[in-house]
């Protein structure tokens, strides 16, 4: 596989990807939450509420536990290591923060589309998931201070290399639900197909069995 990151066509997304978002100042989700799906978590299944609220910190200190969501199947950010275990760069935050606050962690799995419902519906308090700002989150969440920037690349086959957005007119572009690639890709270039997944472990899995020609996503995974 080859990895293209095309800064010079492809509008970089420097609004700090992969910050942490708090969810002790989600007072309420709006009416819009969405409740997320069977694949969006493997924490508790109750629905969205417009009352659900916010855990304070001294009720998180006080029953011992801090909830937060994390990647599964996307290495060296979250991911499930040999031995079963959450690991990755936003498991280390998690723990750090338990152990700044006195608890313990408990990890909730989510898909990339579920990462704001989670907060919203209460059922975690954080979440930690290479998650981009925009815009449009903020009104539904609080994001704490980016502590990474990034850009979008491309993994295309080694045969069949992609090196430019133009490359992609009338291919197929796999991206995964609920990204910065899919809102790109759909808003700038309505043009090139997008075959989209649920999970990262899937769209990686397609572009390997050669279901599209090239995968987009964050180039700091792109480049791991």
């Amino acid at each position: 596989m080859t990895a293209s990151i095309v800064n010079k066509t492809f509008k970089s997304i420097v609004a700090a990807s992969a910050a942490l978002i708090m969810a002790a100042s989600v007072a309420a989700c709006g009416p819009s939450a969405a409740t997320p799906s069977d694949e969006g978590s493997t924490g508790s299944d109750s629905s969205s509420s417009s009352s659900a609220t916010a855990r304070t910190l001294d009720e998180i200190k006080k029953s011992g536990k801090l909830k937060v969501a994390v990647f599964s199947d996307k290495a060296p950010f979250g991911y499930v290591d040999k031995d079963g275990n959450y690991a990755g760069y936003d498991v280390y935050f998690a723990e750090r923060l338990g152990k700044d606050l006195g608890v313990d962690v408990e990890y909730t799995s989510v898909d990339a589309a579920a990462r704001v419902d989670v907060l919203t519906s209460n059922k975690v308090d954080i979440t930690l998931a290479n998650f981009t700002v925009t815009d449009e989150r903020k009104e539904k969440v609080d994001f704490a201070k980016p502590y990474m920037k990034v850009a979008l690349g491309v993994v295309s086959p080694e045969n069949a290399e992609i090196t430019d957005v133009d490359q992609l007119k009338g291919k197929t572009l796999i991206v995964t639900k609920g990204t910065t690639a899919e809102t790109f890709f759909e808003k700038n270039y309505p043009d090139i197909k997008l075959q989209k997944y649920d999970q990262y472990a899937d769209a990686y899995n397609a572009l390997l069995d050669g279901r599209g020609d090239a995968f987009s996503t964050d180039n700091t995974e792109v480049l791991a």
